[in-house]
């Protein structure tokens, strides 16, 4: 029998939930008890991942969305209250690099550096400002935000890092306001590394170019493999459950080693 993380019945919202990472942390919620609401903006890939999850027998609520929309967060909020009363859990994963950028930094227009903040940093802003008073009214609440390990230390596109570091700037400000952590939520962020699952940006390196692939993967990372979604999944269900309730502030890497910071 696995740990009993304290979740059972508790309201979950992952964002970009259809695929990746947001999935199967949505899958790892629902098996830990949660009901779980999903939103993304592609409607096909978040009806079969909800039809996933409610095989385990765990209410799923998919919503279309497109969180670099004010007005879309409002609705997916406005729909998880409406069908279930509150939200209990946030997790930030929507987000994106800014594209496979092959370009001098000077030469990258302002609209990219502006995307990918709106998209990282300013979507999880918006989730956790809508979903902080419910947590505040029943005295408990979890926020995590899925971050990256180029957040935390130099290196990479400079757009996509300063996006994500300001999301674990985000975590650790909230986590030290006294109001909010007393009120029984807590504020974290989870950096992974490379992550390999299908239609991300390392499977496309792969498919492209196997052999480099293969020898990038054994030089710059220690295991010699990249992670899997599953993985960070049930780092992100721990650091959401009762038993992590001393965990606040923290940015926790899930990347096998590979970052060099400490």
């Amino acid at each position: 029998m696995g740990m009993n993380l304290g979740l059972q019945g508790r309201i979950a919202l992952v964002t970009g939930a259809s695929y990746g990472i947001g999935r199967e942390i949505a899958f790892a919620l629902a098996e830990a008890g949660c009901r779980v609401a999903i939103c993304a903006r592609g409607m096909d890939r978040l009806e079969r991942t909800a039809e996933d999850i409610r095989i385990k027998g765990v209410e799923c609520l998919p919503i279309q969305a497109d969180a670099t929309v004010p007005e879309d967060i409002d609705r997916v909020v406005d729909a998880v209250v409406a069908t279930w009363g509150g939200i209990a859990i946030l997790v930030n994963n929507i987000g994106g690099v800014g594209g496979r950028v092959d370009m001098q930094i000077q030469d990258a227009p302002e609209k990219l550096w502006l995307a990918a903040y709106e998209s990282n940093a300013l979507a999880a802003v918006r989730f956790s400002m809508r979903a902080i008073p419910f947590m505040r009214k029943a005295k408990w609440g979890r926020i995590v935000t899925i971050t990256s390990v180029q957040g935390r230390e130099g290196g990479g596109r400079p757009w996509y890092n300063m996006a994500k570091t300001a999301e674990t700037s985000l975590m650790k400000t909230l986590a030290l306001n006294h109001d909010l952590v007393r009120d029984g939520i807590t504020f974290n962020s989870v950096a992974p590394g490379r992550v390999l699952f299908e239609g991300g940006d390392w499977d496309a390196f792969r498919n492209e170019d196997p052999a480099r692939f293969e020898a990038r993967m054994k030089t710059d990372l220690p295991l010699g493999r990249p992670g899997t979604p599953e993985e960070v999944a049930n780092v992100v269900a721990f650091v959401c459950s009762e038993r992590a309730s001393l965990v606040n502030g923290a940015a926790i890497a899930v990347d096998g080693g590979e970052s060099r910071s400490f």
